[in-house]
């Protein structure tokens, strides 16, 4: 039964021309019904003309039914002129006429503004005219007209359906066009929301592999220098570089943990450890110190509870800087680190006595449009409403100061 109705929906036409053929028999059946029965009351063709007239007109009538799907406008024209043919050869209302309701219907159910009016008013018209040239001298005037209204409102709800059709069939497309567009706005934020994730894991690696990396190839040149001299700092240069290797180790998983688990939380073996923020800034200040920079770290104003964050982006400014300094800043580089709490903003203050760094290591991306570290800082300071300033430091040296809002911050 469902293939049936799935191929009778695939082809609408043969549907039609069905109808349209059950239409002409009975048409044929009114046409031969009048040679056995000429009473003129029978309401049946009495005169040759009319019985012939019948029969191109039963053919037209027809044909409208049968196209009206594929050329709707078309046979609307032609039932208008087929009735018209009917009233000049004097053809009364014959079985085929009930192909006028049908096309109206289908003409109101289609977007053609024109068409639809051009078949509203003939569902006005077209009894009246019927009533008019076939006035049945037999009925009383009241019986006239009440036919003629029957007729009338018959035409007209046949409009009215076609039209209420036309209004749902509009509004289900609005409905699936609205599907379409936010379906397609989903994709696109879903794809905004990968490249803003994918940023910031990219920062998150570069902070953490930079900084990292940069302090155990300090400690390795440093190890390899007094290997043979003094093996006890070679020793200690080692140990340094094992537990910076592990502390990497585990912040690759927590990265990791990101990308798996999805949630706040950050995975470190199989314990969740947060985000590193201020509280660990002594930690890294520490850490930079045993490989071999010199750091003057303070913390001015009233210490209170960030947003996490401020935290993580004061964090990642201050280890950036710090790497940077040991990159760039050549031998016997002092760094000044200054975090300042004040009322509405914190703070954040990182700067080195160094030869500081090439314009196009800060500006370009580095030497080969490859580098983010500041790239990244601006980025991270942008996601918290925070202005961010980096450059050579008058007299020598590199300075990196950022402004980070607490109010409205996350």
């Amino acid at each position: 039964m469902n293939r049936l109705y799935d191929f009778l929906r695939r082809h609408p036409t043969w549907v039609d021309s069905f109808w349209a053929v059950f239409l002409l028999l009975l048409s044929s059946g009114w046409l031969l019904a009048s040679f056995s029965t000429p009473d003129p009351e029978s309401g049946l063709p009495t005169r040759e003309a009319e019985r012939i007239a019948s029969i191109p007109i039963a053919l037209a009538l027809s044909l409208v039914v049968a196209l009206r799907r594929r050329a709707p406008n078309k046979m609307l024209l032609l039932a208008t002129g087929t009735g018209l043919a009917q009233l000049i050869t004097d053809v009364s209302t014959i079985p085929g006429d009930f192909a006028l309701l049908v096309i109206v219907f289908t003409v109101a159910s289609r977007h053609t503004r024109w068409a639809s009016r051009l078949a509203l008013v003939g569902c006005i018209a077209a009894p009246l005219l019927d009533t008019l040239r076939w006035w049945n001298p037999r009925a009383e005037t009241l019986g006239n007209i009440f036919g003629w209204l029957f007729l009338t409102l018959v035409f007209v709800l046949a409009w009215v359906l076609g039209d209420s059709v036309r209004t749902r069939r509009a509004y289900y497309l609005q409905l699936e066009e609205r599907a379409r567009r936010l379906e397609k706005e989903r994709e696109a934020q879903a794809k905004v929301a990968v490249a803003a994730e994918r940023a910031r894991i990219a920062r998150e690696l570069h902070d953490v592999v930079a900084h990292n990396v940069s302090v155990m190839v300090v400690q390795a040149d440093g190890a390899a220098y007094v290997l043979d001299t003094a093996p006890d700092q070679a020793r200690t240069a080692l140990e340094t570089i094992s537990g910076t290797g592990r502390q990497a180790l585990a912040e690759m998983r927590r990265l990791l943990g990101v990308l798996r688990t999805g949630d706040g939380a950050r995975r470190d073996g199989d314990a969740y450890v947060p985000q590193p923020g201020v509280e660990q800034l002594a930690d890294l200040v520490e850490q930079v110190r045993t490989a071999g920079l010199t750091v003057d770290f303070k913390v001015e104003g009233d210490p209170r509870p960030l947003p996490s964050g401020v935290e993580l982006t004061a964090y990642r400014i201050i280890q950036e800087a710090l790497t940077n300094s040991r990159k760039h800043g050549g031998p016997d580089v002092g760094a000044n680190v200054r975090l300042n709490y004040g009322e509405d903003e914190l703070t954040v203050i990182a700067e080195d006595d160094g030869r500081g760094a090439r314009r196009e290591l800060y500006e370009e991306g580095g030497d080969d449009g490859l580098g983010h570290g500041l790239i990244g800082m601006r980025e991270r300071v942008g996601m918290v409403g925070g202005a961010l300033e980096a450059g050579p430091r008058p007299g020598g040296g590199f300075r990196i100061s950022a402004a980070l809002p607490l109010k409205g911050a996350d």
